[in-house]
């Protein structure tokens, strides 16, 4: 059971594993997974709800349930906006005497001023430091705390105590009105990552016309649908859930679910998915699925378990973020120290101390790989791909070969019947008996057969059996029959013709005992983006090759077309995964590109599994990539955006740690003070998000 809790408070990577690690003790709980810029825990296992918001709660922060996580926006947890223009409002007079030296406040309208920011407007962080600090944990509030704590307790003693000649009160103002002023901009350009994901949840209507058996129409609150329930869509309406179109015909814009530019025609006995938008016709649509589990809330489920998901190279993030505090608490205690033994005053000290505290903030660490996930994902989502596993986009960026499965994914999955042979028996008899086998199937090559025997009268069948990956058999008027592949032919001891029906087909042998009754050709189309897709992946420096169950010489026909040289034919659904780990062997990353049915074990087998699905079919566990259009065009497209995502999280995760690695020893030199120190740390944690929303610029790109 998935349960999702918003989590109010959280500023900094370290927050994020607090709160995971609570929630992961927590017995029955068996996977939890925090994003900070989502501010949302996803948790598995079979947990009362009081108990994990109790878990949450214990670690210092808010908990609430979420029905429904797509119905309201992330909560951003930012200051509010007035609270920003107060703090600048009241700093700036504090500040200013660093540029004109004449306009010196003061020493109590210093203090004035500076306590209403360090109380008033810096409260929040020693609300949420203490909370962190009795959970036995170290935050960013934290390090802002006890930073701008030292700055102002020192200016007060200053003050007091010698007069107030040279005082620090505008470093601890002003570093807590950038930290505001970041976290305002950090909780808007957050917004901005989700707006993918947003976007998704608007296609959803809040109405339907349901109509009732007696043909009375009547509007209903869309989420009261239910399965076997009968709608209208009128023209230019949005459907409200999936479907099976009853009457009517029409064409539905579907170009923000899967991508697709152009309108589709659908008529009677077509689906029709929820969120699409109707053209001119009037539709009557059968409802089949609804709320999450419709093929829109099936997407945006798959974002959003994939924006929360932490690629490989996140956890050496959360051990930095584990012990990030506390080192630098001792840095600050050291530099104060180093600085006493040195000679140097005991105020310079403690500002250089307080420099070290301000400009060490690990909440870019947490922000740079959950931003980058959620602008990528909800990017690739509105392009027709699917990024379901992170581990997916570093393997992306390495892969050196793609193998194709042949039928449905480089072709149009839709043979039809083209030629036949008779070798024993009368044709239209062969036709009958081929036809009726299949009856029960719903595999291609059988609905191909079914089509050309529409109208014929089919015998009974008894017995009827599938042999895994080479046809069916059983007993027709007391003869067992079989119809399959070459391989099962020849297993059987049939002998068969040398020369193929019709080159480049398909085909399938009818036949009893070893006696070869007749013979079937099939032709598939190649999809009309297939070479295109071929060539792309040329371009990229990337080699294709086909996997496929059929002759090697239909195989071999087809894949010339497309441009590939490397074809494995006449191969067993199950053996496709070991033809993917002997390219593996051979130190080739591999992509494997399947539809998703008899392909999961390469799948799964492969670097990078791609399931081209089609439809309401999308979902497909053992892919970490999904195209939610069967285009071959969107494999090396969701090449290039899973390498791109990777990329940016790298180079997010590069600036957040180097902003420490530079920043925290030239704090901890002098040579940045408390003012200048909390520019940069508030400037990390935006950078990091604007580098992230750079993602927003891809394009797919055609270069073959």
């Amino acid at each position: 059971m998935m349960t999702t809790l918003r989590i109010e408070g959280m500023t900094c990577a370290a927050c994020v594993l607090r709160v995971e690690k609570a929630l992961a003790a927590v017995p029955g709980v068996t996977s939890a997974s925090v994003s900070l810029a989502t501010e949302t825990a996803r948790i598995t296992g079979d947990v009362p709800l009081p108990r994990l918001i109790e878990a949450v709660e214990g670690t210092g922060y808010d908990a609430r349930a979420v029905a429904d996580e797509f119905a309201e926006p992330p909560a951003l947890g930012g200051p509010g906006l007035w609270s920003v223009l107060l703090g600048v409002v009241l700093t700036l007079p504090l500040v200013l005497p660093m540029v004109v030296p004449g306009l010196m406040l003061p020493g109590l309208v210093q203090l004035a001023l500076a306590g209403v920011v360090q109380t008033v407007l810096g409260w929040r962080f020693y609300v949420h430091g203490w909370k962190a600090l009795r959970s036995g944990a170290g935050t960013m509030d934290l390090l802002v705390a006890l930073g701008t704590t030292a700055a102002f307790g020192l200016s007060l003693y200053l003050l007091f105590a010698h007069g107030g000649h040279h005082l620090y009160f505008e470093a601890s103002a002003a570093v807590i009105t950038l930290v505001l002023l970041g976290k305002y901009l950090e909780a808007r350009a957050k917004r901005e990552t989700g707006a993918a994901l947003r976007a998704l949840a608007a296609l959803r209507p809040d109405r339907a016309i349901l109509l009732d058996p007696d043909g009375t129409e009547r509007e209903v609150a869309a989420d009261t649908l239910r399965h076997g329930d009968r709608i209208v869509i009128r023209a230019g309406a949005r459907v409200p859930a999936d479907g099976v179109i009853e009457a009517g015909a029409s064409a539905l814009d579907e170009a923000l679910l899967t991508g697709e530019s152009l309108p589709v025609a659908k008529g009677a006995g077509d689906p029709v998915v929820g969120g699409a938008v109707n053209g001119e016709g009037r539709l009557v649509v059968r409802v089949r699925a609804t709320g999450q589990g419709s093929f829109l809330g099936s997407v945006m489920r798959m974002v959003a378990e994939a924006q929360a998901a932490k690629p490989p190279i996140q956890r050496l993030v959360d051990r930095i973020s584990a012990i990030f505090v506390p080192v630098v608490v001792v840095i600050a205690l050291v530099t104060v120290a180093g600085w006493l033994l040195a000679g140097a005053p005991a105020e310079t000290a403690i500002i250089h101390g307080v420099a070290v505290l301000v400009i060490a903030c690990p909440c870019a660490l947490g922000l740079a790989t959950p931003a980058a996930l959620m602008v990528g994902t909800g990017l690739a989502a509105r392009n027709g791909i699917l990024i379901r596993d992170p581990a997916a986009l570093e393997a992306a960026r390495r892969i050196d070969l793609v193998l194709f499965d042949k039928t449905g994914t480089l072709t149009e999955g839709k043979p039809a019947l083209v030629a036949q042979e008779t070798v024993a028996g009368e044709g239209e008899g062969a036709l009958v008996l081929a036809a009726a086998l299949q009856v029960a199937s719903d595999h291609p090559l059988a609905l191909a057969l079914r089509r050309a025997a529409a109208g014929l009268a089919l015998p009974a069948v008894e017995g009827g059996r599938s042999l895994a990956g080479r046809g069916v058999a059983g007993l027709i008027d007391g003869a067992d029959y079989t119809l399959g592949s070459a391989l099962a032919a020849r297993e059987a001891g049939v002998a068969l013709p040398p020369e193929p029906l019709r080159p480049g087909t398909t085909e399938s042998y009818l036949f009893t005992g070893t006696r070869l009754i007749a013979r079937f050709a099939f032709e598939d189309g190649d999809r009309p983006t297939a070479k295109a897709a071929v060539a792309e992946l040329a371009a990229r420096g990337i080699g294709a090759a086909m996997l496929s169950g059929d002759r090697r010489a239909a195989a071999e026909v087809i894949a010339a077309r497309l441009g590939i040289a490397d074809v494995t034919a006449e191969v067993l659904p199950g053996d496709k995964a070991a033809a993917v780990e002997a390219r593996r062997r051979q130190g080739l990353v591999v992509a494997m590109v399947g539809d998703g049915l008899n392909d999961a074990p390469a799948l799964a087998a492969a670097d990078l599994g791609i399931a081209m699905a089609g439809g309401v079919d999308v979902a497909l566990a053992t892919a970490g990539v999904t195209l939610m259009r069967p285009d071959p065009l969107l494999v090396p497209a969701a090449i290039d955006l899973a390498a791109a995502v990777a990329a940016r999280i790298r180079s997010n995760l590069f600036w957040a740690f180097a902003y420490n690695v530079v920043g925290i020893p030239l704090a901890a030199f002098g040579l940045l003070s408390p003012v200048v120190a909390g520019v940069a740390m508030a400037a990390s944690s935006v950078s990091v998000l604007g580098n992230a929303l750079l993602l927003r610029r891809w394009r797919p790109r055609r270069r073959a």
